[in-house]
């Protein structure tokens, strides 16, 4: 479920990218367009995104997240390993998103490379990730500007919701 997540906002593995607050109540309605520009000294690592709304009392909660296995990001077909030093242009699944922020309140944007226990750890190696022991620590780097963009689209519903009644 969702929960306060501004303890695991302190984190230094965890950026993080607010909104001002709103003047208006937003509605996300749709599915999200996530994709991303990054780089690692790692041959494998993930890559997640969480996308929240916090109150105007600072509380931030997850209204939906996503993750990419970068060894899969090609396909669960055959893992492809990264190369230190290459950057990759990659778009996460998207994610479903069903929810009116309110006014004053403040979209927020959480990158890292873990969101452990909601999806299994990446040990960071080229090895067996369900049968291997062998852990290292990844140094991710998210590409923000010049020829390689991040960005999410959100699904800002701009029509009227209208009640269908299907009862018999």
């Amino acid at each position: 479920g969702s929960f306060d997540q501004r303890e695991a906002q302190r984190r230094e593995d965890v950026l993080v990218f607010t909104s001002e607050a709103l003047v208006d109540d937003v509605t996300l309605f749709g599915m999200t367009d996530v994709r991303l520009s990054v780089s690692s000294d790692r041959p494998d690592t993930d890559f997640t995104v969480k996308i929240l709304d916090v109150y105007p009392d600072g509380r931030a909660f997850n209204i939906g997240d996503t993750v990419l296995r970068m060894r899969y990001r090609e396909g669960m077909e055959q893992a492809i390993f990264m190369q230190q030093g290459d950057i990759y242009n990659v778009s996460l699944p998207p994610i479903m998103l069903s929810r009116t922020i309110r006014k004053n309140h403040r979209l927020q944007v959480e990158i890292s490379s873990s969101n452990f226990p909601a999806y299994a750890r990446n040990l960071n190696t080229n090895q067996n990730p369900y049968t291997s022991t062998d852990i290292a620590i990844a140094t991710n780097t998210l590409h923000v500007g010049g020829i390689h963009k991040s960005f999410i689209n959100l699904p800002i519903f701009t029509g009227e919701l209208k009640r269908i009644n299907t009862a018999r």
